[in-house]
């Protein structure tokens, strides 16, 4: 399956006299996957996944991640790259110019869309301020697949009151994302009041017996609550496309 308006656009400059025909047959050979030195994109991966090949920035030099975010851009008018720093955004913002960065969620993307209706129907709620990074790439990863999450903040068993006041919206939601790090409980007080499905993201936030998130992550896989996925620690990008991809056979068959 490739990229229907990609072999359009070629299919018009071969008629108009544009392109000759080997030119095109080189072109459509690397419609499905473009080889690069270090790197093999994968363009069929919107067609088949309904987002483009994201960029794992993290163990790839900042001059990869330039030629990953070029070679995608070229070909999708999302680019999203995780686990970036901001020698990764300087270094792909060169060959990428409207490329844009966030520091606390650790991103770099770039949506030429961005003024396309979004949908809503997610809810995002972080059990404390230090789940934020993740609920960031979170919530940047819904936007660029074109979902609005409403956002609750700073709402952790530990002032239980705090998430009951959001009860009536929680309930009303298609599907909620739970970041919670510590000891991980969140999720499964989620869990337990809503009809919708609930994704559970453990973050590597806590003391030493946290293990780096482990303790959240076990918390949330022994769950007593139904209905909730658990994503890997600090996950927010994965968290986030599980809902887009759940919001929109929702949205799409009310």
């Amino acid at each position: 399956m490739l990229d229907e308006p990609a072999i359009r656009k070629l299919l018009q400059r071969v008629a108009d006299r544009e392109s000759g025909v080997e030119q095109a047959m080189n072109s459509l050979a690397t419609l499905a996957a473009q080889e690069l030195e270090f790197a093999t994109v994968d363009h069929q991966r919107s067609a088949r996944c309904g987002f483009p090949e994201v960029i794992y920035c993290e163990g790839k030099t900042p001059l990869q991640v330039a030629t990953i975010a070029a070679a995608i851009s070229a070909r999708s008018p999302q680019v999203l790259g995780t686990r970036a720093t901001p020698e990764h955004y300087t270094a792909a913002r060169a060959l990428v110019p409207d490329l844009q960065y966030s520091p606390i969620a650790r991103a770099i993307w770039r949506d030429s869309e961005q003024h396309r209706e979004r949908m809503g129907g997610v809810m995002l709620i972080a059990a404390g301020t230090s789940d934020l990074p993740v609920a960031e790439e979170a919530a940047l990863t819904l936007d660029l697949m074109g979902h609005t999450p409403s956002r609750v903040n700073d709402v952790g068993v530990a002032g239980l009151h705090r998430l009951l006041a959001h009860l009536a919206a929680m309930r009303s939601a298609n599907v909620i994302i739970v970041i919670a790090g510590m000891e991980g409980a969140l999720p499964s007080v989620v869990g337990g009041l809503v009809s919708a499905p609930v994704i559970a993201v453990p973050t590597s936030v806590g003391y030493g017996a946290s293990f780096g998130g482990v303790a959240a992550l076990l918390g949330m896989l022994n769950s007593c609550s139904a209905g909730i996925a658990v994503m890997n620690i600090d996950n927010g990008f994965g968290a986030g496309h599980l809902a887009a991809r759940i919001n929109r056979r929702v949205m799409e068959n009310i």
